[in-house]
């Protein structure tokens, strides 16, 4: 045990160059929070829900970080800083890091399915700051994430994901009546992007200028013509 401890702050100061000894990377909140962690998991496994609550409610207290205790993570995961959310079902292989205040949140809370409703992260996955990532998607091995990301869809192993994928879907109310969207997402994203309602609206604008710059030079012969008159 005591050797898997020491691997593991060797493969946070190998990722880390500020820390100096080991004993500083003992002082970090993602590192207690990990440690809770592994004592809240153990509680909800053995079916003591609300333990494993009342540890990961002190640990968030303490860290600043939220890992849901039925979260499934691998050996040397590092959060770097914190401010952090891991939801239930989230799975977390080996080796990952993720810098601060990123989300692996869950879609479908209010539609009565249970089951997956959060990322699966592979080994080696290295998650940006600010990064949200949403809903039982998996991010392949040694995927990247950079800062600020929204990923929505499944990233394959090796892939790098920059940018927000945020944008209007313009959704019907008829379409979509839910008192309550997760994360502020559609569920199922079933929707198609307003990009093609808005390339509609501009060629009906152009055609409709090109209207008016015809009405006007078919009327310019005739204003001539009765000024002449």
């Amino acid at each position: 045990m005591f050797e898997r401890l020491i691997a593991y702050l060797d493969s946070i100061k190998a990722r880390d160059p500020a820390p100096r000894t080991r004993w500083e990377v003992l002082l970090y909140p993602g590192v207690w929070a990990l440690a809770y962690h592994r004592i809240a998991h153990w509680l909800f496994e053995a079916d003591l829900f609300f333990l494993a609550r009342l540890v990961n409610h002190w640990s968030r207290m303490v860290t600043g970080i939220d890992i849901h205790p039925g979260a499934r993570i691998g050996r040397n995961f590092f959060i770097d800083h914190g401010f952090t959310v891991i939801g239930e079902t989230a799975e977390i292989g080996n080796d990952v890091t993720i810098y601060q205040c990123v989300t692996l949140g869950g879609t479908n809370p209010t539609n009565g399915k249970g089951g997956k409703r959060h990322p699966t992260i592979e080994d080696g996955v290295i998650i940006g700051s600010g990064a949200q990532v949403i809903g039982p998607i998996t991010v392949g091995k040694r995927a990247r994430i950079g800062a600020n990301a929204l990923v929505l869809d499944e990233v394959p192993e090796g892939a790098t994901m920059i940018a927000l994928k945020a944008r209007s879907h313009l959704i019907a109310a008829e379409e979509w009546k839910k008192d309550f969207v997760p994360y502020g997402t559609p569920c199922d994203d079933p929707c198609a992007p307003s990009r093609d309602c808005i390339e509609k609206l501009e060629n009906e604008l152009k055609a409709l200028r090109g209207e008016i710059e015809q009405l006007r030079g078919d009327s310019a012969p005739r204003q001539r013509s009765g000024t002449g008159d």
